[in-house]
């Protein structure tokens, strides 16, 4: 399905972001020269921004327009609903070390489906309260034909749209299906140093998998979060009638 105009926008957009043409803080394009370059109206223009403001990609200035922002987010491990956007329980996040391929542990390995020689490429981002202080470490996994496709991966900053939209804008496979599984277990040595942990100490851990519209997985994300940090709230509807 061919994308609206506004989708169109905000897409321009965020490869020029995604090029360094703008970077963090940058303005970008006021909205009369995108109107005139697009041949639309500034509430198409409009839409487009809003779209990147949901990413967590630009942000709104007072009398100026819009600029770069400074400082990215992202999301935890899980809960990646359709229409979720990255601002929505996003928070800001340190990189940490340089992306690698290693051999994942054998939980990860299984939900890449990989043999147990395989090797992965792994990401690990520690993401931040707004103190500053550790709120959850997560290690991206990538299968090695998604690292291959996708060289930005590699890189040690972070990817400013985000490695789920460079990834499905570089490969044409969009996430399709989510799966979330939580456990709870002690933390390691490591795990402890990043978050600031006392050992022994109890960990919630998320291993979520995406998977496209032909069931191939493009990420494992395998989040650990202090158990005092951890909440999960879900709110349904349970369809009874009021009792007689």
């Amino acid at each position: 399905m061919p994308l609206l105009k506004y989708e169109q926008i905000a897409e321009s957009l965020r490869v020029r972001i995604s090029d360094g043409e703008f970077g963090p803080g940058e303005l970008l394009p006021s909205g009369r020269d995108l109107c005139e370059q697009w041949s639309v109206s500034r509430a198409t223009v409009i839409k487009a921004m809003d779209v990147l403001r949901g990413d967590g990609l630009v942000v709104a200035r007072q009398g100026s327009g819009f600029t770069v922002v400074e400082t990215p987010v992202a999301r935890p491990a899980g809960r990646r609903t359709a229409g979720s956007a990255r601002v929505s329980g996003g928070s800001p996040f340190r990189r940490l070390g340089t992306p690698g391929r290693e051999k994942p542990s054998v939980r990860v390995a299984e939900a890449l489906g990989l043999g147990s020689d395989a090797v992965a490429l792994r990401r690990d981002r520690l993401m931040l309260l707004d103190d500053g202080t550790p709120l959850s470490l997560v290690a991206a996994w990538f299968p090695e034909e998604v690292a291959d496709a996708c060289p930005r991966l590699a890189q040690k900053g972070p990817i400013a749209e985000g490695t789920t939209h460079y990834v499905a804008r570089t490969l044409g496979r969009f996430p399709a299906r989510g799966t979330d599984v939580l456990s709870v277990r002690l933390a390691t040595e490591d795990e402890a140093g990043q978050l600031g942990l006392t050992l022994p100490a109890a960990v919630a851990v998320v291993l979520h998998v995406a998977t496209d519209s032909d069931g191939r997985v493009l990420v494992c994300e395998e989040g650990v979060t202090p158990a005092h940090l951890w909440e999960q709230v879900d709110s349904y509807p349970m369809g009874g009638s009021s009792p007689e």
